[in-house]
């Protein structure tokens, strides 16, 4: 069985969770007797890419064409599936990100195939090929079978250890033949966030809530975070407060995350909240009220 892994990277930076969706296919390849072909859109350095051969691409297959410089969703499913057929991948995983959730839809009605959105485990089975994949905000959870030839995956972030298992890591640089003109999306203008930690990316948060009382009270939290090299974050009470800005809000309605430690200082964990920090692989909850919901949810409390 061929696996094709579409990447993410930043800045030329690969992202912990495409490593992950390597490890991942790398794990499935083995049950299937398949093999493992890493697609990196962008200009990525030697080093990174030699990082998706430690984690188990057999191949990676470079696009480094101006023309995909920024993402354009039908452009980019055009292309993807291009490569897919190419490379007979019979498994295509993305990772369950805003990438993902735009794209993979798109190249599964184009390919006829099925698509699971937030896989947290290995397949249950392969035949039939059922998954694992989370529900109502990872309330719970459901078993999926697709049942046509071409699958299409957007793995959940932390669903998968980062098990190095070395491959020959073959690269090779490719230009889809895709009509440049498709592309529908024009940048006019790109202002990147600088010196703060992308809470979509940090391996640590640190978020307050309204329990914090004020945004004076919020030292202590930047001290933490500074202390631990954690993103900053925040409850929607909060940010609607005033007290912090609305890009620090994390939950249902703000920014959903999912990093390895997240430390919730004076949130009491309204089911919303939550929905936006579930995917974590350790929840810290710190707060007065003993029967505060978020204990339900924590690890440590």
């Amino acid at each position: 069985m061929s696996i094709l892994v579409i990447t993410e990277n930043r800045n030329g930076k690969i992202k912990k969770q495409s490593f992950e969706a390597v490890s991942y296919a790398c794990n499935l390849a083995k049950s299937t007797s398949g093999n493992v072909t890493a697609v990196v859109f962008g200009e990525v350095t030697a080093d990174e890419l030699s990082q998706l051969a430690k984690y188990g691409a057999a191949k990676v297959l470079t696009v480094t064409s101006d023309t995909y410089k920024y993402l354009d969703n039908q452009l980019y499913t055009l292309a993807i599936q291009e490569i897919a057929q190419k490379e007979s991948a019979k498994v295509i995983l993305f990772t369950h990100s805003g990438f993902g959730k735009a794209v993979a839809p798109r190249l599964s009605v184009r390919m006829k195939a099925g698509l699971a959105t937030g896989v947290t485990s290995l397949p249950v089975s392969i035949s039939p090929f059922t998954v694992k994949r989370r529900a109502y905000n990872g309330s719970a959870f459901s078993n999926v079978s697709i049942n046509t030839d071409v699958k299409i995956l957007c793995l959940n972030p932390n669903a998968a250890d980062l098990t190095e298992n070395p491959a020959a890591g073959q690269v090779e640089n490719i230009t889809p033949s895709v009509d440049a003109s498709v592309a529908k999306t024009q940048i006019k203008n790109v202002d990147l966030v600088t010196g703060k930690i992308l809470l979509s990316e940090a391996g640590i948060v640190v978020s307050g809530g309204r329990g914090m009382k004020s945004g004076d009270n919020w030292k202590p939290l930047e001290e933490l975070a500074a202390l631990l090299g954690a993103g900053l974050a925040c409850s929607r009470p909060v940010s609607d407060e005033g007290w912090r800005s609305h890009e620090e809000h994390v939950g249902q309605t703000g920014k959903i995350i999912a990093p390895d430690l997240y430390i919730a200082v004076g949130i009491s964990g309204a089911i919303q909240h939550i929905g936006g920090i579930s995917g974590s692989k350790y929840i810290v909850a710190i707060d007065k009220d003993k029967d505060a919901a978020i204990f339900s949810y924590a690890s440590y409390g």
